[in-house]
């Protein structure tokens, strides 16, 4: 993908390998990641998306390759590197006893010394509540919140130091769909107005397909896919199908392209044509396509999905 803010990738990862004896967890990944872009890691469980996110957060030494994050190798990063990044893990147990936003208030506190002109930390704690919707839970122990509720603070703890990249693994686990919406609306301003570069693992495709400008598919420890997830339906469907009536009877056509076909079936029928729908493969779709050809020919996984652009 071309680089959309005309700068030098913010994560740049090249033939990454990790092995542990003669079991090959990751084999030849390479990607890169831009300013502001948000990129969705997928794969069935085993693939390697929590190993490849430890090594890129500096916690996990690799086999081989080239990793740079925010311009170092996180193997050998400081800490004025290290508070540039914001960690959303599965779950965070501790600081059951603190209060909501004392917690925040005490965590930020760390960041104020590797704040800039460019990006003050940390951020404001009262104006993060009303983000993350706990603004009325602010004086309640961290510890007597529900799942859902200690979700939001455990993405408030990862983006409190307002990072220019953010490592999300699973986010949304226990949301209520208002909560996910929400989430999902703090995602969007984080990569729109602050340039956060943002790297998630999720299995709710649906969420990746909403949230992501680019989706990384991870099958036998290398990437099958690079691509947005319209790319990734054109170039494993090819086709989209496209429902519609007249005259009281219903048809179905497949096109390769749907724009071109619908605008001839109008041009030739106009006003007689009802009922019309454009049914686009899903994300899902494309997933479980190149998650079930790599499963069954490992070898054509040796070289990731072409996409047209």
């Amino acid at each position: 993908m071309a680089d959309r803010h005309g700068t030098d990738p913010v994560i740049s990862v090249q033939n990454l390998r990790m092995s542990y004896g003669d079991s090959v967890v990751l084999d030849d990944v390479t990607f890169d990641a831009h300013q502001g872009e948000v990129l969705a890691l997928l794969g069935p469980n085993g693939a390697g998306k929590s190993t490849t996110i430890e090594i890129l957060e500096g916690f996990r030494h690799r086999s081989d390759g080239e990793v740079d994050v925010l311009g170092l190798d996180p193997a050998r990063a400081d800490e004025t590197w290290r508070a540039r990044l914001g960690i959303v893990q599965q779950s965070w147990r501790d600081h059951g006893r603190w209060g909501v936003r004392q917690l925040l208030v005490h965590l930020g506190a760390y960041y104020e010394p590797f704040s800039t002109a460019h990006r003050p930390r940390p951020m404001d704690v009262d104006e993060l509540l009303e983000t993350v919707g706990l603004a009325g839970h602010a004086r309640q122990k961290a510890g007597s919140l529900s799942g859902g509720q200690r979700r939001r603070l455990d993405v408030a703890i990862g983006i409190v130091g307002r990072p220019d990249v953010l490592f999300l693994d699973e986010p949304t686990t226990g949301f209520d769909p208002q909560a996910r919406r929400d989430f999902h609306d703090v995602v969007h301003r984080l990569a729109d107005l602050e340039g956060t570069t943002i790297l998630l693992t999720t299995h709710d495709l649906d969420e990746a397909e909403k949230l992501a400008d680019r989706i990384l598919i991870l099958a036998g420890g290398r990437i099958v896919a690079d691509g947005s997830a319209a790319e990734l339906s054109r170039a494993v469907e090819g086709q989209t199908e496209v429902r519609w009536s007249r005259g009281g009877e219903h048809f179905v056509h497949a096109a390769a392209d749907a724009t071109r076909f619908v605008r001839e079936l109008f041009e030739q029928h106009g006003s007689e044509i009802g009922d019309l729908e454009v049914r686009r493969s899903t994300l899902e779709d494309s997933y479980m396509t190149l998650v079930q050809r790599f499963e069954s020919d490992p070898a054509a996984g040796r070289q990731p999905l072409e996409v047209v652009r």
